[in-house]
């Protein structure tokens, strides 16, 4: 019970910190700059928001506990179909920004998605919302697409291309996974999106 009590716990701070950027992206206000003023306050500290929330244990194990107490588990419930829709949220984010480039633009954009794991360095994409998000785009973007995960190299479904072919290449790049080798890239004149 208690390796369940963490991860739901965990799981539950995610999804604020994700309910939270769905809000500011309605809102116009960055929530990057947003959570870093409220953590300056002692008792605050937000997490960072994500695509969802992957792996074998956050992913899965609250729902142990939502299946055994399903009245009592509110919070908990709440909080996996929050961070689950986040996911779908960012398909659809993806999508009308694509959209939107290609009605300006006369064309399909070729768009970059950035990280393939279900968190930052690392290989494993067991349960990962990126990975998750990636079969979606690519089954409608395929030939416009280019899959970036420098932690492995090679997948059987997708073909992985370099992050300096993202740069030079892609229209839109999509910041699924902040790997290491993302953080000090620096993007110009680029649609940017997550």
């Amino acid at each position: 019970m208690c390796k369940l009590v963490e991860n739901s716990s965990r799981d539950v701070s995610i999804a604020f910190a994700n309910e939270l950027s769905m809000i500011c992206d309605k809102a116009e206000i960055n929530v990057w700059e947003l959570i870093h003023l409220a953590n300056k306050h002692p008792r605050v500290n937000i997490l960072q928001p994500g695509t969802g929330v992957g792996g074998h244990c956050i992913a899965v194990d609250p729902w142990f506990i939502v299946s055994e107490f399903e009245k009592e588990a509110i919070i908990i419930r709440n909080a996996r179909e929050i961070n689950n829709y986040k996911t779908q949220w960012v398909i659809e984010k993806i999508k009308s920004t694509a959209l939107e480039f290609e009605l300006a633009n006369n064309r399909k954009p070729t768009i970059a998605l950035m990280g393939l794991a279900f968190k930052p360095d690392i290989d494993d994409l067991r349960e990962s919302p990126a990975f998750y998000i990636a079969n979606n785009i690519y089954s409608k973007y395929e030939d416009d697409t280019l899959i970036i995960e420098p932690n492995i190299s090679e997948h059987q479904l997708f073909k992985l291309s370099s992050i300096n072919d993202a740069l030079e290449k892609a229209d839109i790049i999509v910041w699924l996974v902040l790997h290491k080798e993302f953080k000090a890239l620096e993007i110009k004149k680029k649609t940017s999106i997550l």
